[in-house]
């Protein structure tokens, strides 16, 4: 009872302090709605970062990943932090240049009309299909095993996942649909602190739990004694990250999450200027080093506690060791942390797909004449439509497969290939023209679907799937760049800079950068 209490007073708290912050902010504008007014500052962009992407189906499957595999799943954390690092110095000052909202909106200008239509096309089923109902499913998951909801209500495990789907669903949209950016990154910033003592704590315990004699030193101790393969961060190649995949398609699938993914960047849109965003990518960056604290550890640290038993599902390690080692007084504040989790990350898919119907879809082609405040209130209709499609289809994904998470990893590749592709030759050249744009789109997605098929529905023996996201990624940039040279631009595509914000980049920006980009390769000199 003292878990749900604390649950519940978290969670109030939270909204109370969004509502309060958010009261200032006219959001019947564009700018106010979808960017938060453009005044989000560092902190609040780091905090709304790192949130949006911690969710319930990471902290789970990489923290049951790690009990499978060991640390060489930290790929998946570590390697952000390099990804964001090059957003920031290279990317941010683009896009906060042009005073764009969105991601198809730079390529519309680099490009023309039809791309960005393309782009907002992919994002939106990528958003809609693959990832809101998996947020809300993973997370109803979650919340169901933590507090023994079928039992407590004396439902079925299957209507309990539709209770926690319609319950997230529902506070995830009032916030992202009525409350716009703002109200998401405040929000995100609260759940982060949250997030990082209660994710830190889990770890501590863990580690106390293990020792010999109950201490947190004895407990690391014992972690780097016993099954030193579990520390070992070079993956084989029979691993989920063989160690050849850092260098081909794990750096897409980070540069295109950090750097063009709509979800996460908007966050950095919304900064007061460059250098605020610039500080706020960088902060999160440091942080995000140290994320397999929260998401890799625990896993490792189960095995250990466990004796290396082989578990009948992997994804169960880390709800397991919290039962088993959190005090039941903390239980309900977790609870709310990881609630918070899963919202931020149902909210800001949200709000990004209700902005990119808005501004790219019904502003261009139905409505050009509209008004902001016409265009926020169609999006937020398109966004009520959204949601309730969303929680119709994740409860259905209980009867998925038990390879549903892997299987959303590789199916990814079919709207993020195609998008980072066009985004980077958009921005190291000037007279590659629209038609290569449109090209490379649809060369990328049908080149990368039929490996998809391929691999999965005809179960052929082929490379990993982050090799062939690289070799889609490589064979579209020269197809790309064949048609630039066949029939180049007429003149040299120049950005003009459109005053919204200052622009002028952090002068610490590439020390910082430096600096984190060599922490990184030293965490895997550290553990090879």
């Amino acid at each position: 009872m003292l878990g749900i209490i604390s649950f519940i007073g978290f969670t109030l708290l939270v909204a109370i302090i969004a509502y309060l912050a958010t009261k200032g902010t006219n959001e019947n504008t564009s700018d106010g709605y979808f960017l938060g007014g453009r005044s989000l500052t560092a902190t609040v962009i780091a905090g709304s970062l790192l949130l949006t992407n911690l969710s319930t189906e990471q902290i789970v499957g990489l923290n049951g990943s790690a009990y499978a595999d060991g640390i060489l799943v930290m790929a998946w954390e570590t390697l952000a932090a390099i990804a964001m690092v090059i957003t920031a110095i290279y990317l941010l000052p683009r896009y906060l240049k042009g005073g764009i909202s969105t991601i198809p909106t730079y390529l519309e200008r680099r490009f023309d009309t039809t791309t960005k239509a393309m782009t907002s096309g992919l994002f939106l089923s990528g958003y809609a299909i693959v990832l809101l109902p998996i947020v809300l499913y993973s997370g109803s998951l979650g919340i169901s095993g933590m507090f023994n909801l079928p039992e407590l209500l004396g439902v079925t495990e299957w209507q309990s996942i539709w209770i926690c789907v319609i319950s997230i669903g529902v506070i995830g949209s009032i916030y992202a649909i009525f409350g716009g950016l703002k109200a998401v990154a405040v929000s995100d910033t609260i759940n982060a602190i949250g997030l990082l003592i209660g994710g830190l704590l889990i770890p501590v315990f863990g580690l106390m739990s293990i020792s010999d004699d109950g201490s947190f030193f004895g407990g690391i101790s014992k972690l780097t004694s016993e099954y030193p393969e579990k520390l070992d961060a070079i993956g084989g190649a029979e691993s989920s990250i063989p160690f050849a995949t850092i260098f081909t398609g794990m750096m897409l699938v980070q540069l295109f999450y950090w750097g063009t993914n709509q979800q996460i960047i908007q966050r950095a849109l919304g900064a007061k200027n460059l250098a605020e965003g610039q500080k706020g990518l960088t902060l999160a960056a440091v942080i995000k080093i140290l994320g397999p604290i929260i998401v890799v550890l625990p896993g490792i640290i189960a095995y250990h506690k466990w004796g290396g038993e082989v578990l009948t599902n992997n994804d169960v390690a880390y709800p397991r060791l919290v039962a088993e080692v959190l005090p039941t007084y903390l239980v309900g504040f977790f609870a709310a942390v990881m609630f918070g989790a899963i919202l931020s990350s149902f909210n800001s898919a949200l709000n990004s797909c209700v902005t990119l119907f808005g501004v790219d879809i019904y502003k261009q082609y139905i409505n050009k004449d509209a008004e902001d405040k016409k265009v926020v209130t169609v999006g937020k209709r398109f966004g009520i439509f959204l949601a309730i499609f969303s929680m119709f289809v994740a409860p259905f994904l209980y009867y998925a497969s038990d390879g549903l998470f892997g299987y959303l990893q590789t199916v990814n590749g079919a709207y993020s290939v195609p998008i980072l592709t066009v985004i980077v030759v958009g921005v190291l050249t000037k007279r590659v023209p629209a038609i290569a744009a449109k090209a490379g789109i649809i060369f990328a997605f049908t080149f990368y679907v039929t490996y998809i098929v391929l691999s999965k529905g005809l179960e052929m023996d082929l490379p990993h799937f982050l090799h062939f996201q690289f070799a889609a990624f490589v064979l579209t940039i020269i197809l790309m760049l064949v048609i630039g040279k066949i029939k180049p631009r007429e003149t040299d595509y120049v950005q003009e800079y459109t005053n919204q914000v200052d622009v002028t980049p952090w002068k610490h920006v590439k020390t910082f950068g430096v600096v984190i980009c060599a922490i990184v390769i030293a965490t895997y000199l550290i553990f090879s």
